[in-house]
């Protein structure tokens, strides 16, 4: 077999382990964007972060993180449910959280096909990324043609959406490369629009992440700042208000992951039952979910944070 049929096989392969869009790209170091990482941090941009200022050869050398590397490998999983919480009141919590935690999931797929690959292939080298070490996802994806970097900053493809998660493959085997495509956000502006904090810049593409729901709610550890008491929306973990108005979400269906489906009792919690949650029970709805970063601690905040909205 030549590489060409490689790359077919390695396809073929992932989209039967449930992966959505497969695009591959060459492993070299990113000029371009390295310079944008570099201007945004320098703007603080990603507020109380540190860990992003860490491991920039990392961040944007491939072959830093694989010796050897010659190919990257982007795969998207869907996310998406049309499952949403009944009372509509309750404080609200994104969707990639509402099932078991992706990085297991999708890491245990991940290493199946580089299994694979090794299997049918040969002596490959390699490692797997799910949003776990200092990978360019979004601009990997760009790179491998699965689709651009819209205004609101997320991977948009043009036949799926932007519900996905994106997962690396980065391994020393070169493989034929897929082309970026076009950007077809055009004069659209509801991203921008719709941001309650005003997080994404008035011309679009850039996200200053200190002021992003998702980042009050999941990485900021201190406490909400009062500035922005009222402007959460009733997110309390997460947000997907960026999304929801994407027009190119109309394309978007439902996950077929059994593993992301709700805890039983997750959608039918009421706004009282959030606002008096115990310990016990943010344990056993969250006991394999994402939404455990936060910590109960965390959540409670954020709760509370909504609840005195209008004090």
């Amino acid at each position: 077999m030549n590489n060409v049929q490689y790359s077919q096989l390695i396809k073929d392969e992932a989209y039967r382990l449930g992966f959505q869009h497969i695009g591959i790209a060459k492993a070299e170091r990113m000029d371009e964007e390295a310079k944008r990482l570099e201007q945004w941090l320098n703007q603080s941009m990603h507020g109380k972060m540190g860990y992003m200022e860490n491991h920039f050869e990392k961040r944007i050398d491939p072959t830093k993180l694989v010796e050897g590397a010659k190919t990257v490998i982007t795969l998207l999983y869907n996310y998406h449910s049309d499952q949403k919480q009944i009372d509509e009141t309750a404080p609200k919590i994104s969707q990639y959280a509402y099932g078991q935690d992706y990085h297991f999931v999708i890491k245990r797929k991940l290493k199946d096909l580089l299994q694979f690959i090794q299997t049918k292939i040969g002596e490959v080298s390699g490692r797997c990324f799910v949003d776990s070490a200092p990978v360019l996802e979004r601009d990997w994806a760009k790179r491998s043609g699965s689709g651009w970097v819209g205004k609101n900053t997320l991977l948009i493809n043009p036949k799926s959406g932007s519900y996905f998660f994106l997962a690396e493959l980065i391994i020393d085997l070169e493989l034929p490369t897929d082309h970026p495509i076009k950007d077809y956000c055009g004069t659209c502006t509801r991203c921008i629009d719709a941001c309650p904090t005003e997080a994404i810049s008035p011309e679009g593409y850039i996200v200053d992440g200190s002021k992003c729901i998702s980042y009050f709610t999941i990485e900021l550890k201190e406490a909400l700042p009062e500035s922005y008491k009222g402007k959460f929306e009733n997110w309390m973990f997460g947000c997907d208000i960026c999304q929801d108005v994407c027009p190119w979400n109309r394309f978007s269906k439902p996950h077929q992951e059994p593993a992301f489906e709700p805890h039983p009792d997750l959608l039918t919690m009421t706004k009282s039952d959030w606002e008096e949650i115990t310990e016990e029970v943010f344990q056993t709805i969250f006991r394999k979910s994402a939404v455990k970063r936060t910590k109960f601690s965390g959540l409670k905040r954020n709760i509370e944070f909504l609840r005195n909205k209008e004090i």
